[in-house]
């Protein structure tokens, strides 16, 4: 097996990739050191996973170093440096730091490793081979599996401002949504009336099957209203969660707030986060048509396969009655372990 066959090989079995690549050159220049992509410019991992971004020099320069950095999303618009290194010796930097190393499946091998994956590790990384004035480099995405939610907060609609939504989505074991992840969502079923931050200070909603009582009969899309002030104005949350260490389960009951807390703390368990339930729907096919307490007071349930009488809707997803006063006794608990 040759050496880049074998790079290929590992980086499937770390990061259960599924994509195709293209590459950045830097003013268009061709690239003479690092080899000329052929595939995986997008690589997709989950949560608490391993990632490998591919990066493989087609021989070396006498002297060079090659750094890797995150180029976005970065609230700062600033690249932050994952890792250095001289062919000797690699440094690690800021937060992502301590989890990368690299690969150095071979000798020409500069693929960035990036273990216990989190959510904010999701963006593009570029590969930057240093020498002089012979600089090249290639840009890498990784994307991070997952689920976009719309989030609201228990006082109604419109209600947060872009860092009550951060904090709203963090609460929620999630983070804000990038725009990519929001067309995502909207490729894959995503419809909802409600603008909602997302993380880049912008504010949008996705339309699937456009309605006058959803900012008029046009086209489908994701509609924006562009960056907005982020302590003045208000809007709901598109939150962005991937798979978790624990599971959801529900517990039977006609039960008010404190009581389903209390029955979730028996089963040595948690009420759920939103994020939670919404991970279990996707990634474990959670289906379960009984209202149940979460920990944020929201009463929910995950339908995978639509059926009559429960929910009456035809798409499958996350059912809400919203935030019903805590001393209802009407539902069950979904718990978290």
């Amino acid at each position: 097996m040759n050496f880049i066959a074998l790079l290929l090989t590992s980086a499937c079995f770390f990061s259960c990739i599924t994509a195709k690549y293209h590459h950045n050159q830097d003013n268009g220049k061709e690239l003479k050191y690092l080899l000329d992509p052929l595939v995986f410019a997008e690589v997709s991992a989950r949560r608490g996973h391993a990632a490998i971004l591919p990066c493989v020099m087609r021989f070396k320069p006498p002297h060079y170093r090659v750094k890797w950095t995150k180029l976005e999303p970065s609230s700062r618009g600033v690249e932050n440096i994952v890792l250095i290194t001289n062919g000797h010796a690699d440094k690690q930097y800021g937060s992502v730091g301590p989890r990368a190393a690299l690969q150095r499946a071979h000798d020409l091998d500069v693929s960035l490793r990036l273990s216990d994956l989190e959510l904010e590790d999701d963006g593009s990384y570029r590969c930057e081979l240093i020498n002089g004035i012979e600089d090249e480099s290639v840009i890498i995405t990784l994307r991070i599996e997952g689920v976009v939610f719309p989030y609201q907060s228990q006082k109604g609609r419109y209600r947060f401002t872009f860092f009550d939504a951060n904090e709203a989505c963090a609460e929620q074991d999630a983070t804000l949504a990038t725009y990519k992840q929001l067309y995502r969502a909207w490729t894959e079923g995503l419809d909802w009336c409600n603008a909602g931050w997302l993380i880049d200070g912008t504010v949008s909603y996705p339309v699937l099957h456009p309605r006058p009582a959803c900012g008029g009969d046009l086209l489908s899309g994701i509609r924006s209203y562009g960056p907005r002030h982020k302590t003045r104005d208000n809007y709901d949350a598109f939150c962005f969660t991937s798979t978790t260490k624990g599971s959801v389960f529900f517990i039977e009951g006609q039960l008010n707030f404190a009581e389903a807390e209390r029955a979730c703390r028996r089963d040595g368990a948690g009420l759920a986060k939103t994020g939670q339930i919404y991970s279990s729907w996707r990634f474990q096919q959670l289906d379960r048509c009984d209202g149940g307490w979460l920990e944020d007071g929201s009463v929910r349930f995950p339908i995978v396969n639509p059926r009559e009488h429960c929910g009456g809707i035809a798409e499958p997803g996350v059912r809400s009655f919203g935030f019903p006063s805590k001393s209802m006794r009407l539902y069950g608990a979904y718990c978290y372990r």
